[in-house]
C-alpha cells in the first residue's frame, strides 16, 4: 500500500461507531439493540444513526422482533459487511506494515 492509498480507508467503516459495530458483529450471529449499545457505550440516537447508516449500504441487516410483548431490534452483518471489514483490516495491517522499519 502507497502512503496516498492510506486516505482510501473506507469512511464508512472508520467512523468510531461504525467500527465498534462492526467489529462486534462480525464475532456473532446477530446482537440487539441493547446489547450493542451498552457494548459500545453509546446513546440511542447515536447508534440508531450509524446502523441506519449501516444499513443503508448494506453492511448490516436490521429486523424488528417481538419477544414476549416487547420489541427488539436485531443486527446482523451481512455477507457485503464482512467482505468490507476484512478489507478494511487488511488495509490497516498494510499500514501497520508501512510502519515497521
Amino acid at each position: 500500500m502507497k502512503h496516498e492509498n492510506i486516505l482510501q480507508l473506507d469512511p464508512l467503516i472508520h467512523a468510531p461507531t461504525r467500527l465498534a459495530i462492526l467489529s462486534i458483529l462480525v464475532t456473532v450471529k446477530n446482537a440487539n439493540f441493547t446489547f450493542l449499545k451498552e457494548s459500545i457505550g453509546t446513546t440511542d440516537g447515536n447508534l440508531s444513526t450509524h446502523l441506519t447508516k449501516l444499513e443503508n449500504n448494506g453492511f448490516v441487516k436490521i429486523k424488528k422482533i417481538f419477544k414476549g410483548k416487547k420489541p427488539q431490534t436485531i443486527c446482523a452483518i451481512t455477507g457485503k459487511g464482512r467482505k468490507g471489514f476484512k478489507k478494511y483490516l487488511e488495509q490497516l495491517e498494510q499500514i501497520v506494515q508501512m510502519q515497521k522499519y
